[in-house]
């Protein structure tokens, strides 16, 4: 009985299967539509673009600087060159690719200077005595008071100028028109009297005991030196008065500056005391030698000020602007053929000739550092932002004009000055030649992962962890002695850096690696994903000791910074001190900033906490 019943299951069993396969679709075919719907999409290699080595099959943050990872540009068509990226389009969408066109053209560079406003010399007028006397009556008894030329100041009794009258008188009566009325006359005039009071004298037929004197010019009186009843001798100085109808605005430069600064361009600065106006003068005046303290240049600026709403003493905040042509010199074509005055600049003439207030000669614009032909080729100038930068190394990347996939080609250049948000470029450039401006960094690191030369690692021969740009330091004696690579910050930027900056110091200089490092991460956040700030923070992250941290990244963060501060003191909050140690290197110091005068080391830590001194205190 159960064998029976076995095989009838064994048949329906059977039966089934052979209906299957009538019913069923074509077995390819079913294998083939589920392979299409199971099979995975090719998988997507995330790496982080200042640490390529880093590569993850899934999204996130880089386990050594935190920073968001990016998809892995790995689809390289033909290799067109040793330098050269070739990617899909959507490749290029991923990766946020901008670029833009290079230009020839005049940039222009704004030069920041700040100071006060002040006299101005050329109008400063003193009034002394010349001839003894005794103040009976003071007229002007107080400083600030505003008179006009003529106007009375002070009485007073003189019997040396009581007996210059009666000569007068004498000598006029015998003869008006004699030698000896005119020597008399001379006589009162080298004493400051006025023509008008001589003639009074005259007319008056009278010497009197006293007299009354009168302000030689109109202005202010900014100085009283005596009080009534006292007794001066010639040559003591009774009043100062200065015109304040024009001033000077006395500026800051700093070398850097100084390319772009010449006699006669105008300034734009605005004061506190008039908000929302601003105000125009000329420079007239640039100081021929640098102060040694301040590392500073005077420049002067003529201010015209007729209304007097402008105040000797006020602080000023001043743009240059300096259109630049090649060679970094300054372009000005409303001043060709013309001739300007060095010591009054807002005269300009056609010719040559004289001032009109001074009677000095008038020089050619070109001698005062102008560029004034118009045929003068513009400069190659490129997007700062398509710029990388490590130490005097330059690199873009120039998109291939008429590539069948998005192409880009690695290119060192030599860059000229920096003008606003631009570089002049002395070569490797073209005019027409477009630039990445944006992504340039995960280019320059999709390079780097295929063993290409890049700018991070010019040699080729694959990615460096921790882009140790200095070499090794335990084969080279002397490695870290050379100065520290250049670094431009933004002043923006600066304020954002300084928090995180300070508490780093104070972190290396009591030899606490991690919380060093966390200030590095802090300033991630604000530094951005490309350049060269950026890639100088990661590598400070990346760093296995205080001493790979410091020296010489914290050095060059510290430069950076102090040159910002330097630029606009009156953006930083409290007060900021440049400290130095000379102990540093073998052959120079080097600098860092505090917010105290109390020195704590960051490049030796314990080791030598106190060696330095302070060395400036910033926005004094």
């Amino acid at each position: 009985m159960k064998t029976k019943q076995l095989i009838i299951a064994i048949t329906i069993l059977l039966l089934g299967f052979v209906a299957g396969l009538y019913l069923s679709p074509d077995s390819s075919e079913s294998v083939s539509t589920t392979m299409d719907v199971v099979a995975p999409a090719k998988a997507t290699i995330w790496t982080c673009s200042m640490h390529p080595l880093i590569q993850q099959p899934n999204p996130g943050d880089c386990p050594i600087c935190g920073m968001d990872l990016i998809p892995l540009i790995n689809d390289s068509g033909a290799d067109d060159g040793p330098r050269t990226l070739s990617m899909s389009d959507s490749s290029r969408a991923l990766a946020d690719i901008q670029t833009t066109l290079v230009k020839q053209e005049y940039p222009v560079a704004e030069v920041r200077l700040v100071g006060q406003l002040d006299y101005d010399e050329t109008l400063e007028k003193s009034l002394t005595a010349r001839f003894p006397a005794r103040i009976d009556e003071l007229f002007v008894n107080f400083t600030g008071i505003s008179v006009k030329a003529g106007e009375h100041l002070a009485k007073v009794y003189s019997p040396d100028l009581l007996l210059a009258q009666r000569e007068l008188l004498t000598a006029y009566r015998a003869d008006p028109d004699g030698s000896i009325t005119d020597v008399a006359k001379e006589k009162l005039r080298l004493w400051d009297l006025l023509p008008i009071q001589i003639d009074e004298i005259i007319e008056r037929n009278e010497a009197k005991d006293h007299f009354v004197l009168k302000a030689p010019i109109g202005g202010v009186v900014v100085a009283k030196n005596v009080k009534e009843g006292d007794y001066v001798k010639t040559g003591e100085v009774l009043f100062r008065i200065v015109d304040l109808s024009n001033l000077w605005a006395e500026l800051d430069a700093y070398e850097s500056d100084l390319p772009w600064l010449r006699y006669g361009q105008d300034v734009v600065f605005s004061v506190e005391g008039v908000p929302g106006e601003t105000f125009h003068g000329q420079i007239s005046f640039i100081e021929p030698e640098v102060n040694r303290k301040t590392r500073t240049v005077a420049v002067r600026v003529n201010v015209p000020n007729p209304d007097g709403r402008l105040k000797p003493g006020m602080f000023v905040r001043s743009i240059v602007a300096a259109r630049l042509a090649a060679g970094g010199k300054v372009y000005a074509p409303e001043f060709a053929g013309k001739w300007i005055s060095p010591m009054h600049p807002e005269v300009v003439k056609d010719g040559p000739g004289q001032c009109d207030v001074c009677g000095m000669d008038l020089v050619p614009a070109e001698s005062l550092g102008y560029v004034d032909h118009v045929s003068e080729p513009a400069p190659i100038i490129v997007p700062s932002s398509a710029v990388l930068q490590t130490g005097k190394r330059a690199v873009v990347y120039v998109e291939k004009p008429n590539a069948e996939r998005p192409t880009y080609d690695g290119r060192e250049i030599v860059l000229g000055p920096r003008a606003g948000d631009n570089y002049i470029v002395i070569s490797g450039l073209k005019s027409g030649d477009r630039v990445v401006t944006n992504g340039a960094f995960k280019i320059d690191s999709a390079l780097q992962i295929q063993a290409k030369p890049s700018m991070m690692n010019p040699e080729g021969g694959g990615p460096t962890a921790g882009h140790n740009h200095g070499g090794d330091a335990a084969a080279d004696p002397h490695a870290g002695h050379a100065m520290a690579p250049a670094l431009e910050i933004s002043v923006d930027v600066a304020v954002s850096l300084m928090k995180p900056y300070l508490a780093m110091q104070a972190a290396l200089a009591a030899d606490d690696l991690d919380t060093a490092k966390a200030q590095a991460k802090a300033m991630m956040a604000i530094t951005g994903h490309a350049g060269a700030l950026p890639e100088l923070v990661h590598t400070m992250l990346a760093a296995d000791s205080l001493d790979a941290m410091r020296k010489p990244h914290f050095e060059t963060l510290s430069n950076a910074l102090i040159a910002a501060v330097k630029a606009d003191p009156e953006a930083f909050k409290g007060d900021l001190f440049i400290m130095n140690c000379p102990m540093v290197y073998g052959d120079r110091g080097a600098d860092w900033l505090q917010d105290d005068d109390q020195l704590l080391n960051p490049y030796f830590g314990s080791m030598m906490l106190k060696c330095g001194e302070v060395k400036e205190k910033l926005g004094e």
